[in-house]
């Protein structure tokens, strides 16, 4: 042992080498006298001189009663001695000193009588201050009936790990008797818990004399055997005023409903976050499938490893669906989500996918009893209900799917879909409050998807609307190569009111029109539909751009104070002429083979339905190669951007080689039209042929 280790008290095992006192007697300052029978001092110990005040050579010799006895006390000091000497029964008792100072104190006595190997007869007397005594007695009273009554465990192990002693509380927790702890390990009585954690921990605690506060550790006991328990340990070294080493006090506290009930908050915790999380992230469009997958992307990984969203397609073609027991679902995948690379993904179907589940599946009893459907603990005949095919179950089982639930998505008293979950890496099984947390993620999910649904429909039918009142146009007219684009906006907004137009007039001429009807949605469309078919009426009548836009003008103002944008311009192939007005229009631009592209400069006018404000016609020259580009704002405008800069990026797009008009329509949409920007274009470019 190194001289800074501290020296270590045995156990129960034999003593090797010598051993470093103990410091109780050195407490109690114990001191050791001795008599012959005339009851003079032969011995006179370093502790009696402390305790008497006289030095051994003022003390040997001298007769006890004289030194150590108060006068007071004589007579009945001097009887008991005698009484000692005589019969040779001990005498315990307390009674007054005078030491040599003249003070007086109480002291402790324990005489006895002596016999050495020649049958001489001594008498020993052990003496201790009684106030140290009384002292020490009221310490070890008050450590037993606190170790004793204490609620909490609390131990006492030797260096070799054995406990010593324990108290009533740890014998409960530990299920086994008190007295059967005492010679044996914690691992040798509680093979159910950590062991290895724990005489790490005692072992560390023994070397390094630094106490472990609050440990946690977890195991089963002969107490609870069939209940997981968890317990906070506290460890200190034992040593006595020398520094001996002499074991290991524990302290052990059941904190099981302490824990579990910090595991609820904390689960409650998250379970308000993912429900708050929901509320931010699912919904941020109307887009049906991006709604879907804001749904599957919540529910993975907090309350599932595989998520997936569906929808009944009846529901998604907006039609009302009623399942009876004996009917199939006809389901169409929306989103699914995995939280790690597995084959429960290639089981499930993929987003966009139509598949028909029989009647005995549980996704169809979800959809079909609008309730939820759970399955805590798959076995492998669950899985054929769960999947879509044989073959699909066994992806599953292979993907480890241990436990299962279906939640429907219910909005306005209609069941839309259900929400689909599973559980492979995850290794507890749903339970009642993961089936709250799911209803209500559905319930939340289930407007927002039902509003984009809805959205989606009424949106399809203005598009399909717009797009049949939008013309198809030969290629080539009138002396004209045309080619033109439309391109709805996004599906998180309406459609608007965009349309273009080509006209074949007589004498070989041919109208061209753009226009924009200001707002979206239906109105927009129709109000649309009925300005192109009288822009059609008005161009047969071969009015001059500035006095048709004069006829469509007092035409808006009789629709609802719509407001519409105009370019309207006739193309003369005879004269190589064309002839232009503008009702607020954003200008076209002309391309010239040899020159740099330009904007036309037209007097902007004034929108449709604004009414009492004069058109004017402007006539500009078109030679064969010339290139005309119509377009409406939603080409160009931007928030970020002024207008005038991405006009100049327009034309700037436009100056190069000449390529097919088809070609350019695409590289304009795909370079300047912003997915951000919620407005539709219609683009129409115009190139004069050579004569025939």
């Amino acid at each position: 042992m190194s001289a800074a280790e501290p020296p270590v008290a045995e156990g129960h095992e034999p003593v090797r080498g010598p051993v470093g006192p103990s410091g109780l007697l050195d407490v109690l300052g114990v001191a050791s006298v001795v008599l012959d029978t005339q009851g003079r001092i032969v011995l006179w110990s370093p502790q009696a001189e402390e305790l008497f005040g006289y030095p051994a050579h003022e003390a040997l010799g001298e007769y006890a009663a004289r030194i150590m006895v108060h006068e007071q006390y004589l007579d009945l000091v001097v009887k008991l001695f005698a009484d000692v000497m005589e019969t040779g029964e001990g005498w315990a008792g307390a009674f007054p000193i005078r030491r040599k100072d003249g003070s007086t104190r109480l002291v402790e006595f324990r005489n006895m009588r002596l016999l050495d190997d020649r049958g001489d007869v001594y008498a020993l007397g052990l003496c201790a201050d009684q106030t140290t005594v009384r002292q020490v007695e009221r310490d070890v009273a008050l450590s037993t009936r606190t170790i004793a009554q204490a609620p909490i465990g609390l131990a006492v192990l030797d260096t070799e790990l054995r406990y010593v002693s324990v108290n009533e509380a740890l014998a409960q927790l530990n299920g086994i008797p008190a007295e059967d702890h005492v010679g044996h390990t914690p691992r040798e009585l509680l093979p159910d818990i950590d062991a290895d954690a724990i005489e790490t921990a005692l072992r560390e605690v023994l070397r390094t004399g630094e106490p472990l506060i609050n440990q946690r550790i977890t195991g089963r006991t002969p107490a609870d055997p069939d209940q997981e328990h968890f317990w906070s340990i506290s460890l200190y070294r034992l040593e006595d005023t020398t520094g001996t080493v002499l074991g290991v006090a524990g302290m052990a506290v059941d904190i099981t409903e302490q824990h579990q009930a910090a595991v609820e908050a904390e689960t409650a915790r998250r379970r308000l976050a993912l429900i708050a999380d929901a509320s931010t992230r699912i919904g941020t469009t109307l887009e049906l499938d991006r709604t879907a997958r804001e749904l599957a992307d919540v529910a993975v990984p907090e309350l599932a490893d595989v998520a997936a969203v569906d929808l009944l397609e009846a529901v998604v073609e907006g039609r009302r669906s009623s399942l009876g027991p004996a009917e199939s679902a006809v389901i169409r995948a929306l989103a699914v989500r995995a939280q790690h690379d597995t084959e429960a993904l290639d089981a499930a179907d993929q987003p966009g996918q139509v598949a028909r589940y029989g009647p005995d599946r549980l996704v169809t009893e979800c959809v079909r009893t609008a309730s939820p459907v759970m399955v805590a603990h798959v076995e492998a005949k669950d899985l054929p209900r769960i999947a879509r095919s044989p073959e699909a179950a066994v992806q599953l089982g292979r993907a480890g799917v241990h436990s299962y639930l279906a939640v429907p998505l219910i909005a306005r008293g209609e069941v839309l879909g259900a929400l689909d979950l599973k559980r492979t890496r995850n290794p507890l099984p749903f339970s009642e409050d993961d089936l709250l947390l799911a209803r209500e993620l559905a319930a939340r999910a289930a407007v927002q998807i039902d509003n984009a649904r809805w959205y989606q429909n009424a949106r399809d039918t203005a598009l399909t609307l717009q797009r049949s009142l939008l013309p198809s146009h030969p290629p080539v007219t009138g002396g004209l190569e045309v080619a033109s684009r439309y391109q709805p906006a996004g599906a998180s907004a309406e459609v608007g009111g965009d349309w273009f137009d080509v006209i074949p007039l007589e004498d070989g001429k041919t109208a061209l029109v753009v226009g924009d009807v200001m707002g979206s949605g239906i109105d927009a469309a129709t109000t649309m539909g009925r300005l192109r078919t009288a822009t059609h009426t008005l161009a047969s009548l071969d009015l001059e751009p500035a006095r048709l836009l004069e006829h469509l003008d007092k035409i808006t103002e009789g629709l609802d104070h719509s407001i519409a944008t105009c370019v309207y311009a006739i193309h003369d192939p005879r004269l190589r002429q064309c002839r232009i007005a503008n009702a607020g229009h954003l200008p076209p631009a002309r391309l010239r083979p040899g020159n740099a592209p330009e904007l036309l400069d037209l007097p902007t006018g004034v929108p449709l339905g604004v009414g009492g404000v004069p058109f004017s016609t402007t006539t500009i020259d078109l030679e064969p190669g010339d290139r005309l580009v119509f377009y409406t704002d939603g080409l160009v405008e931007t928030r970020q951007h002024p207008l005038d800069e991405r006009l100049a990026a327009l034309l700037e797009l436009l100056d190069g080689p000449d390529r097919p008009l088809e070609e350019v329509c695409d590289m304009l949409l795909r370079t300047l039209h912003r997915p951000e920007n919620a407005d539709d274009v219609a683009l129409l470019i115009a190139r004069v042929l050579p004569p025939s």
